[in-house]
């Protein structure tokens, strides 16, 4: 899988888990984190799925958060041209 499948792939995988985890929440009232969703993604991985490398320090827990938080914000889906 190159980076671009597997930014593609991860991107996914937040966005599923946002949905579902935000559902979860619409329906039983309680509040999620982030980290909720950073986990849910966390364990929904396939064993031996590739830490990022060119993100120089950031651990793909980081780069989770910032698509979650791109997501649940919005600024994904902006038109930036």
């Amino acid at each position: 899988m190159n980076t671009q499948q597997l930014v593609q792939d991860l991107i996914t995988r937040t966005e599923q888990a946002v949905e579902q985890i935000a559902g979860l929440s619409a329906h039983t009232g309680i509040t999620f984190k982030v980290a909720d969703v950073i986990d849910a993604v966390e364990r929904n991985l396939p064993s031996g799925y590739p830490e990022p490398t060119a993100q120089g320090s950031r651990t793909r827990r980081d780069v989770i958060q910032s698509m979650a938080e791109d997501i649940l914000s919005g600024a994904m889906y902006e038109d930036h041209t």
